[in-house]
């Protein structure tokens, strides 16, 4: 054991993580509760080089925000818009297709399409946007609709969770991102996002993905009105579907921006660097069954996705160009980052830059 660590309050959890243990809610608690970050870190960072060496990985891709007219109008949403709205707008499929047809010579190899709960849009228009991304971007991955998009189709067009998805992997379809699970406790929802699917039907939703041999993500939105206790009972719910299925590819903390929102008026501010390192750090140690922990540069800002790699995290995500979700809710962060700034960033962390596809194969490294 490192001899800095003498004194600690932690040195149990540093003995069960050195061994290889699974950390218990409990330990969670106490590590989500403890001021110890360095300590909290040491660990992390031993997790990561175990599972990951010393590759930092990242991704060329785009987003695409298709429609930000939405139904359910979430308090934690600044980006979602009432139909009518003067800045509500919904993209057709001939605009998708340029987006996506502007990526084309510039070496991506995914492409991230998620959008609110657009009431016209039908079941056939995403079949259609997808077999349109498809058709000009033929070795492109598309990762596209969060669970809660998923559920919204298969429920207005009375269909099961399972229809919906075969139809939309037929069409192209590769892969689930982790949106919308934000946190799954039924109070916390009821406060935040009272429409939202529950984190129930999230679980479900993924679950089946899995079952049906897609990969997906996992995401926790975190520094609002949730409870340590609620964000570890979080990570272990994940955990727990990862025992059961191994889909997950990676896990994703989503610091909460309040900016613009419905929680803007209860005095809610933009999460500390101290917490963001802090989550990504103890995600990494809870979930020992992901072998992926991203620091979402949009959210957190280069500087800290970068000091995060010391942290636990071994993904900083990628280049993503055109992200409207989080700067609507007042994100300071550029719209997009390139090649060579990702591969300065992880250089200049002390780590091998790997870039990689959705499902973490390398295609390039040491940049």
């Amino acid at each position: 054991m490192n001899k800095l660590l003498a004194g600690s309050q932690l040195l149990d959890i540093v003995e069960k993580v050195e061994r290889g243990e699974r950390l218990t809610k409990g330990d969670g608690i106490k590590l989500m509760e403890s001021g110890e970050l360095l300590t909290i870190g040491y660990m992390a960072d031993l997790v990561r080089k175990r599972k990951n060496g010393d590759y930092a990985y990242f991704i060329v891709n785009r987003h695409i925000n298709h429609t930000n007219v939405c139904a359910n109008l979430c308090k934690l949403c600044a980006f979602a818009k009432e139909a009518g709205h003067p800045e509500a707008y919904t993209m057709s499929l001939d605009e998708i297709e340029k987006k996506a047809a502007e990526s084309r010579g510039q070496s991506i190899s995914e492409v991230h399409i998620v959008g609110g709960l657009n009431p016209d849009l039908t079941l056939k228009y995403f079949e259609d946007m997808l077999k349109r991304v498809r058709r000009v971007l033929p070795g492109v991955v598309i990762k596209a609709f969060t669970a809660v998009e998923i559920d919204y189709f298969a429920q207005t067009e009375n269909l099961t969770i399972e229809k919906v998805l075969r139809r939309l992997m037929e069409a192209g379809l590769d892969s689930l991102p982790g949106g919308g699970a934000e946190i799954f406790s039924p109070r916390v929802r009821e406060r935040i996002c009272e429409k939202k699917i529950s984190g129930d039907r999230w679980l479900e939703v993924h679950e089946t993905a899995h079952r049906l041999g897609m990969r997906t993500n996992a995401t926790m939105l975190y520094g609002h009105i949730e409870t340590v206790e609620e964000r570890i009972d979080h990570l272990v719910r994940l955990r727990e579907l990862q025992d059961r299925t191994g889909g997950f590819l990676a896990f994703i903390p989503l610091a909460f921006h309040p900016k613009n929102t419905g929680l803007e008026e209860i005095g809610l501010s933009r999460t500390t660097g101290y917490d963001d390192l802090k989550v990504l750090a103890v995600a990494r140690l809870m979930l020992d069954n992901f072998d992926h922990i991203k620091a979402f540069w949009i959210m957190i800002g280069p500087k800290l996705a970068q000091v995060s790699l010391a942290f636990g995290a071994d993904d900083i995500d990628g280049t993503v160009v055109e992200e409207r979700i989080t700067h609507a809710a007042g994100a300071e962060t550029g719209q997009s980052l390139t090649r060579h700034e990702l591969v300065n960033m992880i250089k200049a962390a002390g780590r091998v830059p790997a870039e990689r596809d959705t499902l973490y194969r390398i295609l390039k490294e040491g940049l």
